[in-house]
């Protein structure tokens, strides 16, 4: 039967149902194929299952895509993006087939892997496998937290998380450590659809993947769920609705699909995974479903078909509207926890609520591990600050008080994230995603490898998580080289997006705060020290310097001789230096420099006032990896820096062995001086 055919007969309710899921088929078949790259074979073959999804099951509505109480949906699997952009297509989101048609290009509004911020309906950036299924467990996490603070005994706030994941996200390391967490937390609000098909770009998965994931994820603690017939729209429906019933247990959906189906050639096989199915494969796809053999994009839909697919937009108006007249019937009755919901969501934490955190004088000498603990004791009163360790918070020292969040728990105070460093991170970003809540996450510094992947992804997506990373370099001591980061900061300061923090006493700890508080839209990585640091003398500048990420922090008379610029525990160090050279006539300035991301954007004026070009005589001082110093000290300056992994000993110890001392930096000043 020909398009045109189709077109002209009056059609059920159930057929063009069909006929959107052959629509659904075709078009991603038809665009990797016209473009020659691409991920056709999983948007294929799960066709009947997202458009179940989107048009039955989802609570969401495309006129409102930003309603805070929505089914969340993330797809995990993000090579499938046709699947998704496709949906949104059709349920009403904005985009058109134009669009579709120019997915992969550049400016498009589809771009390969989806991307939030760029196009509407989708809620997080995904691509890296795994990490959509990790961040979908904080999405939840939050949720939960959500209703447990502001409507303990109302369900309106409640919705569903919902990912969708392949067998590639479920061998990707980050979703076992998170689903085992969801598991012993009975995140009953969210549901993970994983696509068994069998298939990864270089074979099928029994040579790699062989293990029961069912068992598994029933060991974790999860409720398993089947869908037996990937086409019957009336099963997946039934199941997916039972998926969303409160067990007290998170839902693995498995559903066993034929990758690339309807493909006779390449259906079920690697090769459905990537690129386009040829001409002749891809006119017999589209005869199958019922379409001409040489039918174009614009022949797969038709006004009627949108016409049915769009009623999601009637759908989720309803549902929103219903909502809200819930939700003002509920406020009427609630009226002081309704205030504090939506003025929470709406009001930014205020910085004053740091004045009172004690940051000792002068001459003492504090962890600024222990400082920044004061500064969260003082802002969970505020609540807005949610977060955890990864089974470290005594030594990390981000305890409050309260209980941990649990199954029992909801409304907890902090979170047990369990050794299990990526998940936290990846979890740190679906909290931030869903929000209202400001999260933090912490670990040692030397184990935010663990984590790259994912603070990668939350610098790409623009989101204000906080990671807490002590014990920030050699002077670790006797736990030895494994614990000791010598990389770690040089190598964070790479990711675009992050801000790294490394404040050189309580002080700046405070004020490095007040300024990570009120920027929502970057994360930061706090570098802090395990050993006591001194309290640097300060004035009335020192504040504003240091959020500005870099300022003179000492210096003797007009400071014009000689720079000496560091981070962290060699601010001291550099104060020291700069003092011993001051007997010998030498004008230093030393410049603390706690976050380069910071200093590097202010205006030029500000930073040739604090490292005036004329001033060439210059000394960076890092207890890291000093390749990227010399950006800051130039040509004729010198880096004292560690570039070799540490030894097990005490932590002056190490710190000496290893070249940071005052003694060699009294040497490279030296030197610059007499050059």
């Amino acid at each position: 039967m020909t398009t045109d055919e189709i077109c002209t007969v009056p059609f059920s309710a159930a057929s063009l149902d069909a006929r959107a899921v052959a629509a659904a088929q075709a078009i991603p078949a038809h665009l990797v194929e016209a473009k020659g790259h691409g991920h056709a074979g999983t948007a294929m073959a799960l066709a009947p299952l997202s458009h179940v999804l989107f048009s039955r099951i989802l609570r969401h509505s495309p006129t409102h895509p930003d309603w805070p109480t929505r089914d969340r949906f993330v797809l995990s699997a993000g090579h499938a993006s046709l699947l998704l952009y496709t949906q949104l297509f059709f349920t009403g989101y904005g985009l058109t087939l134009a669009d579709l048609a120019a997915s992969r290009s550049l400016g498009s509004k589809t771009p390969g892997h989806p991307e939030i911020h760029h196009t509407v309906g989708v809620e997080m950036s995904t691509g890296p496998l795994g990490q959509g299924v990790a961040s979908t467990v904080g999405m939840a996490i939050a949720a939960l937290h959500e209703q447990a603070v502001f409507t303990p005994d109302s369900p309106i706030l409640e919705h569903t998380i919902w990912a969708l994941a392949g067998d590639g996200c479920l061998q990707e390391g980050v979703s076992a450590e998170a689903s085992s967490l969801a598991g012993t937390l009975g995140l009953d609000n969210l549901v993970v659809i994983w696509d068994d098909n069998g298939i990864t770009i270089d074979a099928d998965t029994s040579s790699t993947f062989s293990e029961d994931v069912r068992a598994r994820y029933a060991s974790y603690g999860w409720r398993v769920l089947e869908i037996d017939d990937a086409t019957d729209l009336d099963g997946i429906e039934a199941v997916l609705r039972e998926a969303t019933d409160r067990t007290g247990k998170p839902t693995l959906v498995a559903v066993k699909t034929v990758i690339g189906s309807p493909s006779t050639k390449f259906g079920g096989t690697p090769a459905a995974r990537s690129g386009g199915f040829g001409k002749d494969e891809l006119a017999l796809i589209k005869e199958t479903l019922g379409y001409t053999p040489d039918a174009r994009l614009e022949d797969l839909v038709d006004d009627k078909l949108l016409h049915h697919t769009r009623a999601a937009v009637t759908r989720g108006a309803a549902l929103h509207a219903e909502w809200e007249l819930n939700y003002a019937a509920w406020a009427a009755d609630h009226a002081e926890a309704a205030q504090h919901w939506t003025s929470f969501r709406s009001i930014a934490t205020d910085p004053s609520l740091l004045s009172g955190v004690p940051t000792g004088e002068p001459g003492d000498t504090i962890a600024t591990r222990k400082t920044n603990g004061a500064v969260i004791a003082a802002l969970h009163e505020n609540v807005r600050l949610w977060g955890g360790s990864a089974d470290l918070s005594g030594s990390t020292n981000v305890t409050v008080p309260g209980e941990p969040f649990s199954a029992r728990n909801p409304a907890g105070e902090f979170i047990r994230f369990g050794i299990r460093e990526h998940a936290m991170a990846a979890i740190l970003s679906g909290i931030a995603l869903h929000g209202p809540w400001r999260p933090f996450g912490s670990t040692y510094l030397v184990f935010s490898d663990y984590m790259r992947p994912s603070i990668r992804l939350a610098a790409l997506m623009g989101l204000g998580v906080i990671y807490v990373f002590t014990h920030d370099s050699v002077a670790v001591g006797e736990d030895g080289p494994t614990h000791q980061p010598v990389e770690q900061i040089a190598s964070l300061r790479t990711v675009p997006g992050l801000d790294v923090v490394r404040p050189a006493d309580s002080v700046e700890v405070v004020a490095v705060w007040q300024r990570i508080l009120t920027t929502k839209d970057r994360p930061v990585a706090l570098v802090l020290s395990r050993q006591d640091l001194p309290v640097l003398p300060s004035n009335s500048t020192t504040a504003d310097g240091t959020r500005a990420g870099g300022y003179v922090r000492w210096q003797s008379g007009a400071g014009n001789d000689l720079a000496l610029i560091a981070t962290g525990s060699e601010v001291s160090l550099a104060i020291q230096a700069a003092c011993t050279l001051e007997a010998e006539g030498i004008a230093a300035r030393v410049v603390s420099m706690p976050c380069v991301e910071w200093f590097s954007n202010q205006d030029q004026n500000y930073r040739e006032n604090i490292l005036p070009t004329s001033l060439t005589a210059r000394v960076a001082i890092e207890a890291s990896r000093g390749d990227a110093w010399y950006r800051w000290a130039g040509s004729a300056g010198r880096v004292v820096s560690i570039d070799e992994f540490g030894e097990s000993g005490s932590g002056a110890e190490i710190m000496r062995l290893r070249g940071i001392h005052l003694d060699g930096i009294l040497e490279a000043a030296r030197e610059v001086l007499g050059a």
